[in-house]
């Protein structure tokens, strides 16, 4: 209904084309019926990362439409979170480290590493696994991007993962991601 009524007026003003964006948008969200991006959209926007608008545009896009793409992009935000953390942070990444690598520098730099929790701190231990299984995240996504997202060539006659299995990448991946930009904006000197 957005793109038919943008269709009845060519000649839309700056006000009816920003309605018609925040429609849009609303609309996905309603459709994607998944995990909630605000979070990360207000990172991107303060830290005018053009690049990770775009890919939250692209998850909220995908995940109930085309769940390989979501699984796919939701590993390639992680990779993006990173090198942002870690080029803000005058740690930028030389070459094409894989999205382990880049989390562990992530984790490193945020002072984020298991190994960083005192023993006798109260629910030390807890903490510990929590950042532990935390920085596999990326892993994971990266194995059921080789598997299931986009990226790499399949059989003609592969099948994919479903919408729910988009739905908890994207939620892992925006979990992770709001986590790490969180505790950068925190600790920040």
């Amino acid at each position: 209904m957005i793109d038919y009524d943008a269709s009845l007026s060519a000649e839309q003003g700056a006000e009816a084309k920003a309605l018609a964006e925040k429609c849009r948008q609303i609309a996905t969200r309603l459709l994607a019926g998944g995990p909630s991006l605000n979070p990360l959209k207000e990172h991107a926007k303060v830290l005018n990362a053009n690049h990770l608008a775009e890919q939250i545009r692209r998850l909220e896009a995908s995940v109930e439409t085309d769940p390989s793409l979501a699984i796919g992009t939701a590993k390639e935000l992680i990779e993006t979170c990173c090198k942002t953390i870690l080029a803000e942070r005058g740690k930028p990444v030389s070459g094409t480290p894989d999205v382990s690598t880049l989390t562990k520098e992530t984790l490193k730099e945020l002072k984020l590493v298991p190994e960083g929790i005192h023993e006798a701190a109260r629910g030390g231990d807890v903490i510990r696994r929590l950042l532990n299984n935390l920085g596999t995240i990326g892993n994971g996504l990266a194995e059921l991007r080789g598997l299931y997202g986009t990226g790499h060539g399949k059989h003609g006659s592969a099948t994919g993962l479903s919408t729910r299995h988009a739905k908890l990448a994207v939620g892992a991946a925006a979990t992770l991601a709001v986590f790490l930009f969180e505790t950068h904006k925190e600790t920040k000197q």
